[in-house]
């Protein structure tokens, strides 16, 4: 029989040189969804790489000398790296791919082929873990495949006894030198035997299955904390949401249409058709610039706890508890997107945090490296958030005569910026001494009237504070202008008031069913205390904004306004919530319902099926039932005769598409010959043959035309060996 064409020993380590590069490309990939600051080693080591899988008689080139300082330089650089950022995990992460580059660009022994997984392998899972991207399981499943088609190579490639490496100064190996990697392919395709790879192939889809099937039954465990990676770096926030605010910080991140937030609700009615997601208060106002103060973080937030749930300040309802939860994209901020108070907040995994429970804020004490998932039991959508302490403190200040001195109060102004703010409230004011709520939506249309919205905003020239010189012009403005202009005015009314940061409104994916919110939605307004209701009251001065809070209509009132996003990038997003969902937040709550539905599933396939076959079965007892007549036998025979035929036609289909090398190599031609050896040679798989008609019958099937056997002696034979057998066995059984 002929024996099918294999790889010589170059050729197999041509194959094991282009393999290795690519796991080596594949693996520094990651550096696209990582977020560490490794871009420029990433793409000089997919250049340099390419180029030498390419060429691989391009690191014969390299002096000796050069491979002799190597590592020394690659420790040094690492050292360096270190020393200069104050941060573990991010120079690891550039040495990895420095150790790739090296063992990218260099003759490798097995050792070194095996080093190349191994980095590898460390790249893809940090990736993994830091970001929890969707991209990461395709490349895990491309990485498994690549590695295993790798190791095969370096097993056959071993197997030949044939040195794989040059040495360096020495010139390149036989292997480089006669590369030709159009004939390389050619050869692939000669040698490959399609039924081996098909078989390969639907073993490892088996393989991901599988895994998927323990993935869903093993009991669940928690990872703390990313498994301490987050630990090792730090990351600051892009989006700006911090302690302070300059004016252009929320602009930026209005330029930034990634994804910020995804929230999943179990009672979609309750999202309110244009909902605030606060984040950050910022009470003091100095040198044009809005922060946190330290008194108010003193008297507000709580001490510093780890834990996995906390406690909030609302009361539970007696009707079914509203589940909100969140996957708050990584570099958004510390500080956690809520719309006011909760019953309770479990992360799911242990974080270190603190609580405000007087301004509704929930702050991380680190940034998050990766998304971080949070459920919120009791979410409510609050247009005053209460504070009963602030109008005790109004209350007693009044009462003493004491000098006020809240930070939500101050006005550290000159006298010219002063006299501008006076004569505004003067105008504002004019004609009744209006409360809180009628003095905010007086001094909004004042605002709306004077500046109109515009991304591109400039304070004029001149002496005083800019932001004061913005109120007092007919500059155009964006949300931060109009806030802090509301801010200072309602101060200098009398009125306690406070900027607030986060994100307004979003979209609801209508492919995933969940809300989402992009960085482009960040939003800068204000809240002013009205002691009639005793709490901070939420105005947006920002034209398109609500100065009441008439218009936070829940969905159930408001489905027309609420904007539906069927888009392509709704559809990505929507695969990167199914990752979050069951894959990313997957815990024992999630385990149980996917386990109760696959079961469910199972029980209602299982009842159709019954249902099918039970209908099937009656219907052929009602037509056996029937009356037989002469019609009924001629419409029965040709039915029988039917599928005769098409059974014929069938195994003739398929003995000529084998034949033919549709799905095999072509082996057999339209020759009665070879198709009768081959029919008898099936017959006799298995049976105690004689060796010389064996061979006859291989020869007859396979052979060449030229100096074959007769036929009909070598079947008559081969019947006789067969009939011998099939009475030997009926003599046994007697």
């Amino acid at each position: 029989m002929k024996r099918r064409p294999q790889l010589n020993h170059d050729e197999l380590h041509q194959l094991r040189w282009l393999l290795g590069g690519g796991l080596v490309l594949l693996s520094t990939a990651t550096v696209f969804y990582m977020e560490i600051d490794a871009w420029t080693l990433m793409f000089v080591t997919a250049a340099a790489v390419g180029a030498v899988m390419f060429w691989p008689t391009l690191p014969a080139r390299v002096p000796a000398w050069v491979h002799r300082l190597a590592f020394p330089v690659i420790v040094a650089f690492f050292l360096g790296d270190l020393y200069l950022t104050g941060e573990l995990l991010p120079p690891i992460v550039r040495l990895d791919i420095l150790l790739l580059l090296y063992r990218g660009i260099s003759y490798r022994q097995r050792r070194d082929d095996l080093q190349i997984i191994v980095l590898g392998l460390f790249l893809v899972v940090v990736a993994g873990v830091l970001s929890v991207s969707l991209v990461f399981a395709l490349q895990i499943v491309a990485f498994t495949a690549c590695a295993l088609a790798f190791l095969l190579n370096l097993t056959l490639a071993d197997a030949s006894g044939v040195k794989a490496a040059g040495d360096a100064g020495r010139g390149p190996p036989p292997w480089a030198v006669q590369v030709q990697w159009g004939r390389l392919f050619r050869r692939l395709r000669e040698v490959l035997d399609w039924r081996v790879v098909t078989l390969g192939a639907l073993l490892f889809a088996g393989v991901v299955g599988v895994s998927a099937l323990l993935f869903l039954a093993i009991p669940r465990f928690q990872l703390e904390n990313s498994l301490f990676l987050e630990r090792f770096m730090t990351r600051k926030a892009r989006t700006g949401f911090s302690d302070s605010i300059k004016f252009g910080d929320v602009t930026d991140i209005l330029q930034d249409n990634s994804l910020a937030l995804s929230v999943d609700i179990t009672d979609p009615t309750q999202v309110p058709a244009q909902p605030y997601w606060r984040m950050v208060v910022l009470d003091e106002y100095r040198d044009g610039t809005f922060r946190l103060s330290t008194a108010l973080r003193a008297a507000t937030f709580s001490p510093e706890r780890g834990d996995v749930q906390l406690r909030g300040v609302a009361r539970a309802q007696p009707e079914e508890p509203v589940y909100w939860t969140f996957y708050l994209e990584a570099g958004v901020s510390r500080y956690l997107p809520l719309t006011g108070r909760f019953v309770q907040l479990r992360f799911r995994e242990r974080q270190n945090f603190r609580f405000a429970d007087r301004l509704g804020l929930v702050v991380l004490r680190d940034e998050p490296v990766s998304m971080t998932a949070y459920r919120v039991e009791g979410l409510m959508a609050m247009d005053v958030i209460p504070d009963r302490q602030m109008g005790a403190w109004l209350e007693r200040a009044t009462e003493s005569g004491a000098e006020q001195t809240s930070a939500a109060l101050k006005l550290e102004l000159g006298a010219d910026d002063l006299g501008r703010l006076a004569r505004v409230v003067a105008e504002i004011k004019a004609g009744m001494e209006p409360d809180v709520e009628e003095f905010s939506r007086r001094a909004v249309a004042w605002l709306q009237a004077r500046h109109r919205y515009s991304l591109q905003s400039r304070a004029p020239p001149g002496a005083g504070d800019p932001l004061v010189r913005w109120l007092d012009s007919s500059e155009p403005g964006h949300c931060e202008l109009y806030a802090g202009a509301l801010v200072l005015l309602a101060r200098q009314a009398g009125y306690p008031a406070r900027i607030v940061t986060g994100f307004k409104g979003g979209s609801w994916n209508g492919f995933s069913n969940n809300f989402t919110v992009r960085n482009s939605d960040a939003h800068a307004w204000c809240e002013v205390y009205d002691a009639a209701v005793a709490g901070w009251r939420r105005v947006d001065p920002t034209p398109g904004g609500s100065a009441d809070t008439g218009s936070d209509t829940t969905a159930a009132g408001a489905a027309g306004e609420r904007r539906i996003d069927r888009s392509w990038s709704a559809r990505i997003d929507s695969l990167r919530v199914f990752w979050y969902r069951r894959i990313v937040n997957f815990d024992s709550r999630t385990q149980e319902e996917a386990l109760r539905a696959v079961k469910s599933a199972t029980q209602e396939s299982g009842r159709r099926v019954r249902a099918a076959l039970e209908d099937a079965l009656a219907r052929l007892k009602a037509w056996m039932a029937e009356p037989w007549d002469l019609r009924r036998l001629l419409q029965l025979a040709g039915g029988a005769a039917a599928a005769v035929a098409l059974a014929w036609l069938l195994r003739n289909a398929r003995l000529a598409w084998r034949d033919r090398g549709m799905f095999w190599r072509r082996r057999t031609a339209q020759d009665p010959v070879r198709r009768e050896a081959g029919r008898w040679l099936g017959r006799l798989q298995g049976l105690p043959v004689e060796p010389a008609l064996r061979a006859d019958l291989e020869r007859l099937r396979y052979g060449p035309l030229a100096g074959r056997p007769p036929l009909a002696p070598v079947v008559r034979r081969a019947r006789q060996a067969w009939r011998a057998r099939h009475e030997a066995r009926i003599t046994r059984e007697n």
